[in-house]
This record gives structure tokens, C-alpha cells and sequence, in this order.
């Protein structure tokens, strides 16, 4: 049963190493592109 406890252990530092990895390195940033929408003002 300890094995298994440590396994685990190991298998939930490994997953948050990994997590932090891919929020330092991962490119989550959103393409950016320009637009342009004309607007009609109704003033009287």
C-alpha cells in the first residue's frame, strides 16, 4: 500500500510540474488581427 501512495505522489508532482511548464512555455496567447467597422450616428 505505500507503493501505491507514492506513486500517486509522484504522479501529482509530475502533473503540476507539468501544468506549470505549459503555462511558462505554452503560446495560449490569441491571434490579433485589425478590423474596421464603420458607424452610422443619427444626429439630429
Amino acid at each position: 500500500m505505500k507503493y501505491v501512495y507514492r506513486l500517486l505522489a509522484t504522479l501529482i508532482v509530475l502533473a503540476a510540474v507539468g501544468l506549470a511548464g505549459f503555462a511558462y512555455l505554452g503560446d495560449l496567447s490569441p491571434i490579433q488581427s485589425q478590423t474596421e467597422q464603420p458607424v452610422t450616428l443619427n444626429v439630429d
